[in-house]
């Protein structure tokens, strides 16, 4: 397996401020006001992949960003993350890299789980409490961020107050393009459905 690494890095742009990237596959969700990415227009609460170099200039109202990126090796040359951890990706076998957003009800809960692959989330809003195998919760608020490697198996209860979402990006088999990834500890669970997924970005990765 070759050394890849998921880093997630957060923009806060002033109005009209320009962010030049490097060619790298990049995610870039932009979580208020809007941007420019090379000539299109990514307005709050979408998301647009990537992988050439690009310009971002920040619309008038100023825009927060989230680019997430996948290299190989670490991303210390971007710039210091936000959250960074390493794939185990085979160049030999084919990917992609999926974006999209989880929405809880007040008091939704997703029972124990895993993935058919690791990924960073970042929560939006509301607030979460993220158990990681036999390991102690730990509560998530807005602006944080967390890996799932897709292993272990992860239970998730959200605010009983508010809703609650988060944004992640997640490096995936290609074989299931257009397919949920998440296995459920106990299958019987999978007919329940407490939370909803915004799907942005299911695209083909080269590494």
């Amino acid at each position: 397996m070759a050394a890849f690494t998921l880093s997630l890095h957060e923009h806060r742009l002033a109005s009209s401020a320009r962010l030049s990237l490097v060619a790298a596959p990049r995610v870039l969700y932009v979580r208020d006001g809007d941007v420019d990415v090379s000539g299109a227009t990514v307005a709050a609460g979408a998301a647009r992949y990537g992988a050439v170099a690009c310009a971002v200039t920040a619309g008038l109202r100023g825009a927060t960003v989230l680019r997430y990126e996948v290299r190989r090796g670490d991303s210390s040359a971007s710039g210091p993350p936000l959250l960074e951890h390493p794939l185990a990706l085979d160049p030999a076998q084919r990917y992609l890299v999926r974006c999209d957003r989880v929405d809880f009800d007040p008091g939704g809960e997703a029972l124990p789980h895993g993935h058919r692959g690791g990924g960073i989330r970042y929560l939006l809003e509301g607030v979460l409490e993220v158990r990681v195998g036999h390991g102690p919760g730990r509560l998530m608020k807005p602006g944080d961020a967390w890996f799932e490697t897709g292993v272990e198996p992860v239970h998730a209860i959200a605010s009983r107050e508010t809703p609650t979402s988060f944004v992640r990006v997640s490096v995936l088999p290609r074989e299931i393009k257009g397919q949920s990834s998440i296995v459920y500890v106990d299958p019987a669970h999978a007919a329940v459905k407490p939370r909803r997924y915004t799907v942005f970005v299911d695209e083909p990765i080269d590494l």
